[in-house]
């Protein structure tokens, strides 16, 4: 090469090599608070995240375990529970010693079809006493009311009543539910782990900590996560007609594994959470050959409303760190990005600028035999 290519190629290489921070690649800074990025606001980015070290923070592991909650109140309920008839219900009804006045169920007819219906307008017709109304009483109740009507024809009539179908009052199950429907309200109490269980059981794609109930048009969100794997009944409820138990998709439980890693890959929360150690192993791993193991970061949305974000920093450089991140517990959501080594962002920057050098190279060597040639 002659001087004159020399002058030219030497000077504009070393301009694209020191420009090569601009070339795009692994270049997110080690140390977050350090970046000079303005908001719309005019404040500095980094003055809107919060940034830990995750060998400082309390971890999920080291926590003592919450004692199990009691729930006297869904107790008082269930122990003072009454059914309460309503239109569609079938009563069995039985006076002792007075057959004619006992509809009975043979080996053609079921109870239920034997028995006495109550009609749309909460009413049922017996003999001697004619049409009642007896929507809204319990079974006692309309015992009582029959003794006391039927005390005019029968010396101390003995009666007997029992629902043998019910038919008016009914919760419904919709969502990540194997067998989604709707169920009767019986004389036995239903509670909300009782009619997910008739429902089948949750589903592998529910959402088991934001289970929604509405009443009455209002919605309570109740974690059935707390009920089932830290025995938390007072999670648990006790239902009443016209509840709509819903439970939701897990969509949003998913983080997002980025940077130096084997897969970089979306994951998804399964019911019994995620790890940082997981995410990582499930993405093949931070790239030995290029990643910064002290620039393991997880990303998530700050609770503080002035702020943007909290970050977390994991230095993995020591693997006895690695213990730190099967202890550090994931939230939908968060983001972990494993930063390149400054030696790999250098050779990425290389294998980016080498092209064009040294097609600068056999350009002017090319007009240099053409010049010889001439």
């Amino acid at each position: 090469m002659n001087k004159t290519l020399k002058c030219k190629v030497l000077p504009l290489s070393l301009c694209i090599l020191l420009s090569a921070c601009a070339v795009p690649g692994g270049h997110i800074a080690h140390r977050a608070i350090d970046k000079n990025v303005l908001s719309s606001s005019g404040e500095e980015l980094s003055d809107k995240v919060n940034v830990f070290a995750i060998n400082q923070i309390p971890l999920k592991a080291d926590e003592e375990r919450r004692p199990i909650a009691t729930n006297d109140e869904l107790q008082k309920q269930i122990n003072n529970y009454e059914y309460y008839v309503g239109p569609g219900d079938v009563l069995n009804i039985t006076v002792w010693d007075h057959p004619e006045l006992t509809i009975p169920a043979g080996s053609q007819r079921s109870a239920e079809e034997a028995g006495n219906i109550i009609h749309n307008d909460g009413t049922l017709f017996y003999p001697y006493v004619g049409k009642i109304s007896v929507v809204g009483k319990t079974a006692g109740e309309i015992r009582d009311l029959l003794i006391s009507r039927l005390s005019k024809y029968i010396e101390n009539p003995q009666i007997d009543v029992r629902v043998a179908a019910f038919r008016s009052q009914r919760v419904y199950v919709t969502g990540e539910v194997k067998q989604p429907g709707n169920f009767p309200i019986t004389n036995v109490p239903l509670t909300l782990v009782d009619a997910l269980n008739q429902a089948g059981g949750i589903s592998q794609m529910a959402d088991w900590e934001n289970v929604v109930l509405t009443r009455g048009g209002r919605e309570e969100i109740i974690s059935i996560q707390q009920l089932y794997q830290e025995g938390d009944i007072s999670k648990n409820r006790l239902l009443y007609p016209n509840d709509i138990i819903h439970v939701n998709r897990n969509d949003a439980a998913k983080v997002f594994v980025l940077g130096e890693v084997g897969r970089p890959q979306t994951l998804r929360i399964e019911r019994n959470g995620m790890s940082l150690a997981e995410a990582l192993a499930t993405s093949g791993g931070f790239n030995e050959l290029t990643a910064d193991a002290s620039g393991i970061f997880v990303l998530r949305r700050a609770q503080e409303t002035n702020k943007v974000a909290d970050v977390y920093q994991l230095n993995a450089s020591d693997a006895t760190a690695l213990l730190l991140a099967d202890a550090f517990t994931l939230e939908p959501r968060d983001i972990i990005y494993v930063t390149a080594a400054p030696v790999a962002r250098w050779n990425r920057v290389l294998s980016q600028i080498m092209p064009t050098v040294q097609a600068l190279y056999y350009t002017g060597l090319a007009k240099d035999r053409l010049v010889d040639n001439d």
